[in-house]
């Protein structure tokens, strides 16, 4: 019997991973992008970050961004795929995504960059991440959202759904920005920011696109994914109507993938929180110059307005 909490196949996660390592480097401009992002980030923060980890590393280019940052002592690589891991600066820890093995309060920063939408129990993992944190820890954490391939999954849709009647999922399904900070809130962060970056990258073919996701390691890992070899009449249906909706005058077709960033930190008795109901010093009616109605007092006709 399935587990219907299961979307990705973890397992299958691993293996492709270990066989996009061979060739990461060439197809690593996402990941590029989030570190520089993330330096940038953390470089603006007034503090120290003696043990951090990189949680699903890849080949290690956020840890080693990360380490060159001024106040990080060191930079633990945590990834589920040995062959990715073998690419990481030490120390390194072969990990599963939904069963961390931090200790609690360990770790003073969390990065990670184009993993945790892959989680089944991203909840669990989030609520697994703050506990590890120290007090006043920081999770930075960059993931796609609901924007991401949408040309590519709507493509593939249409031309199931002409020459098959019926379709199966070929992009998984990402949140959009809302969720995720519902989410940060849920498992228990301070200060909760979510934000979104909506990149626009072009290729010579759908067939290129695809070809830069295998490349990734990115290509479908959903458990209700097809099992029977994909129709080659239905893919090059799909490009067709890829190229037909999308491509650009110069005859390139876009590829769009929204990266949201996240941000909470572990809670801390320093950080500011907000007041308590009843606890303003000033009423606002005062401040207004107006009379203040109890609850239940009919409102009367506005006073004439007072010349200064």
């Amino acid at each position: 019997m399935s587990d219907d909490s299961q979307i990705f196949d973890l397992q299958l996660l691993k293996q492709r991973r270990d066989r996009a390592a061979s060739n990461i480097f060439a197809h690593d401009f996402l990941l590029q992008r989030v570190a520089e992002d993330f330096a940038v980030r953390l470089s603006a923060v007034q503090r120290q970050f003696p043990i951090a980890v990189d949680l699903g590393a890849y080949h290690g280019v956020l840890a080693r961004t990360v380490a060159d940052i001024p106040g990080v002592l060191l930079v633990v690589s945590a990834d589920c795929s040995r062959r990715m891991l073998s690419l990481c600066p030490s120390p390194r820890v072969l990990v599963d995504f939904e069963v961390l093995p931090f200790a609690d309060e360990s770790l003073d920063l969390v990065v990670s960059g184009l993993t945790l939408h892959l989680v089944n129990d991203l909840p669990g993992t989030l609520i697994q991440i703050r506990r590890a944190l120290k007090p006043d820890g920081l999770l930075l954490a960059a993931v796609l959202g609901g924007e991401t391939l949408r040309e590519l999954r709507e493509s593939f849709l249409l031309a199931e759904s002409e020459l098959e009647g019926g379709v199966s999922p070929h992009v998984a399904p990402f949140a959009d920005v809302r969720t995720y900070g519902s989410l940060l809130q849920r498992a228990g962060f301070a200060l909760p920011v979510t934000d979104s970056d909506v990149v626009t990258v072009t290729y010579s073919s759908p067939l290129a696109l695809m070809q830069e996701l295998r490349g990734m390691g990115a290509t479908n890992t959903l458990i209700s994914r097809r099992r029977t070899p994909l129709r080659r009449s239905t893919l090059m249906r799909a490009c067709e109507i890829y190229v037909e909706r999308y491509a650009r005058p110069d005859g390139r077709i876009p590829a769009t993938f929204e990266i949201i960033t996240l941000t909470g930190w572990a809670p801390h008795e320093s950080q500011q929180k907000p007041l308590k109901p009843g606890s303003a010093q000033v009423r606002l009616a005062d401040v207004l110059r107006t009379r203040e109605i109890s609850a239940g007092e009919k409102a009367g006709p506005l006073p004439p307005k007072r010349e200064e």
